[in-house]
């Protein structure tokens, strides 16, 4: 849909002179995902890559692992009592033998920009298992150089923060630093699941030599993400939390945080970044 961007009038001081303007702002709708016709969750999010989105979010909820397990996904007409549609509400129909989660109050989920899992009832319904465990043979080595590039090719890439400075991005890499894909939302888990339904669509799914750069910091449910779509490296430009550090450690994911200039932090899986020996022994 073509509601990413929305005009709003505001009151502009600058040095003490005031003036009168638009402004353009990013898009903030809610999009309800239901599962085979039942409601499954509810995310505010940038509109835009709705089906790509609801996909990813059924990979890291370990209802979809391959596009073998997506029949579609279709906008829900007369989404409103009047029966107007308002591309706010998409049905995923999943293939005839994939096993569907016991969808109850405790695996509900309302996420809103800032968490993607807000709202489950119990940490049981937090972590979920992987179909695609990370496996790199032979493994995917990365040399800081080619990192530190990765923060300003993500920003290029990022079409609609130039026009409204209030978007979050992910950005999917090959070893070689080659971009593949970039998604854009207000929400930095959505922007993630953009990526990782897209590559479901396409049967690209375990992306197991690539990298996951995202805008901000990295969290918990950006780390699963990544490990539920078999993603082997996750660099961030900002701090990790340490759950996020933990798990990335219990399941092999070199996680990579305060990726500025020159410098960065590597929290675990370490054996993928590729340094010189002079360095390594430093």
């Amino acid at each position: 849909m073509g509601r990413v961007t929305e005009r709003r009038k505001v009151l502009r001081i600058r040095d003490g002179a005031v003036s009168s303007r638009p402004d353009t702002l990013v898009a903030e709708e809610p999009l309800e995902i239901r599962l085979n016709g039942r409601p499954l969750a509810i995310t505010m999010r940038t509109p835009g890559d709705d089906f790509a989105l609801a996909a990813g979010f059924l990979v890291s909820e370990g209802v979809l692992a391959t596009d073998a397990d997506l029949r579609n996904i279709v906008y829900c007409a007369g989404a409103t009592a009047d029966g107007t549609n308002t591309y706010n509400v998409v049905d995923v129909k999943t293939a005839d033998g994939v096993v569907i989660p016991d969808i109850t109050l405790e695996r509900n989920v309302y996420t809103t920009s800032s968490c993607g899992l807000c709202g489950k009832a119990s940490l049981d319904a937090v972590r979920t298992t992987t179909r695609h465990p990370i496996a790199d043979t032979p493994p995917l080595r990365v040399g800081p150089e080619l990192l530190v590039g990765l923060p300003d090719r993500l920003r290029a890439s990022q079409r609609v923060f130039d026009r409204t400075g209030g978007l979050h991005a992910a950005a999917l890499f090959d070893e070689d630093g080659e971009l593949l894909d970039v998604r854009e939302d207000v929400g930095r888990h959505n922007a993630v699941d953009k990526l990782v339904g897209r590559a479901l669509q396409d049967g690209r799914l375990p992306l197991s030599r690539t990298i996951l750069m995202v805008s901000g910091r990295a969290s918990f449910e950006l780390a699963q993400k990544a490990v539920m779509a078999g993603i082997p490296m996750l660099a961030a430009v900002s701090a990790p939390s340490s759950l996020a550090v933990d798990l990335a450690a219990e399941t092999g994911l070199t996680l990579v945080g305060f990726l500025r200039g020159s410098s960065m932090n590597v929290y675990a899986g370490e054996d993928r970044i590729a340094l010189r020996a002079a360095a390594a022994r430093g």
